[in-house]
């Protein structure tokens, strides 16, 4: 990773995507030592986490992660998720959070030296491409080593820098990691526990 001391840092987090390459990977994150690592590379002015939520269920296991969150550091920026019918009759979710996390990175992008974004998808090459316009250097976090590779080619070859999410496995893993058997809501309390 190429980060020098004196850079203003921002992450911008897509959590679902972030989620899904992390499983692909086999490992859970610890957000506080995420956070910890990128602090240690710059100075680090933000750290944003995106996600969609279900406002319908009593409960929803991303909940406590989502509050875990805005009391340690990170800036959450959420939306319900929309529920709809397909052509097939099936019932379906959405909640795509990229436009505001490009937005907030465009906004940003004046303020600070180096942009961060965990995600591999590809609409996010044209944001890179924008920033960068703007003499912002943008890496991109996410995996090639999952099944199937979690970023898309035209989005690593944007950016600046790309950072293996494997590589970082062994700072940022959350410890202990799920026990077989322990449900979503008991890592996401054993998660709070350890913050």
């Amino acid at each position: 990773m190429l980060f020098y001391p004196q850079e203003k840092l921002a992450l911008f987090i897509d959590g679902a995507n972030l989620y899904g390459a992390a499983k692909g990977l086999a490992f859970d994150i610890d957000y506080k030592r995420l956070l910890e690592l990128f602090a240690r590379k710059g100075v680090l002015v933000r750290a944003f986490y995106y996600t969609a939520v279900a406002e319908d269920q009593e409960f929803s296991p991303l909940r406590p992660l989502v509050d875990w969150l805005d009391y340690n550091g990170f800036s959450v920026v959420t939306k319900p998720l929309k529920e709809f019918t397909d052509s097939q009759g099936r019932r379906r979710v959405k909640g795509n959070m990229d436009i505001e996390l490009a937005i907030d990175v465009m906004e940003l992008a004046e303020t600070v030296d180096h942009i961060v974004i965990f995600s591999g998808d590809g609409d996010f090459r044209r944001l890179v491409e924008a920033a960068q316009k703007k003499g912002r250097r943008v890496s991109v976090v996410s995996t090639i080593r999952s099944q199937p590779p979690m970023i898309a080619d035209e989005l690593r070859r944007q950016a600046d820098n790309f950072i293996e999410l494997e590589e970082l496995k062994p700072l940022i893993m959350r410890e202990g990691g799920p026990r077989a058997g322990q449900s979503v809501q008991q890592q996401v309390a054993q998660l709070a526990q350890t913050g």
